[in-house]
């Protein structure tokens, strides 16, 4: 009978631990590796993609709305790199393929002066707001393909909001459109307690964080 190890000291398995976790790690992340948690505030709705619309609307200089196949038809873009949820997981190596959101407000004639903040909403209802400036400059795209595939809906197929800087509920699902305001209005968990802006490295996990 062999005697058990002796018990590890505290001090040496967190310096270990430091020193082997992967820089990509935001603060109180973990690898999800191969799994892709469905994660929803609603039922996953039943939206084919002939029925899909995105408007862009607000503090523009001429509003509009697209059709999938009006969409589809302005330059493809994507997203490779890697995603963290507030839940506390984050995924490497992803490719999200679809439009930069860029190339939408280009359509709408470009934000007017006074805007600096956006309410991106859902066909669903859901809401989440982000500043401007976190989802202009090539930093936010509208996808919906994953891995080359199309977008599963139980990750907001037919088409969701990618904005993989910040926290992953700001890249609302089944996107239906985006609002530019002169001011911030809070989003569905932004009422509920979690924070503004949901910047993955600083843990802007919940209000006053």
């Amino acid at each position: 009978m062999t005697s058990p190890s002796p018990a590890p000291t505290r001090g040496f398995t967190g310096r270990a631990r430091a020193a082997d976790r992967d820089p990509r790690l935001p603060p109180g992340q973990y690898d999800a590796r191969d799994t892709w948690p469905v994660l929803s505030a609603e039922v996953t709705p039943d939206l084919a993609a002939a029925d899909w619309t995105f408007r862009v609307g607000g503090l523009v200089a001429r509003p509009r709305t697209w059709t999938w196949d009006e969409a589809h038809a302005l330059p493809a873009s994507e997203y490779r790199g890697d995603i963290h949820c507030v839940t506390s997981w984050s995924k490497f190596g992803v490719r999200f393929g679809g439009v930069s959101l860029d190339a939408f407000l280009a359509g709408a004639g470009g934000p007017l002066p006074a805007a600096k903040h956006v309410v991106a909403y859902s066909h669903t209802g859901y809401t989440a707001n982000l500043p401007l400036a976190d989802v202009t400059g090539g930093r936010a795209w509208i996808a919906w393909e994953y891995d080359g595939a199309p977008l599963p809906p139980e990750h907001g197929g037919p088409a969701r909001l990618v904005v993989p800087h910040l926290y992953f509920w700001k890249s609302a699902k089944w996107i239906a459109g985006l609002e530019l305001l002169d001011h911030d209005e809070p989003g569905f968990w932004e009422k509920n307690g979690y924070h503004h802006r949901g910047d993955p490295w600083r843990e802007e996990r919940y209000a006053g964080d």
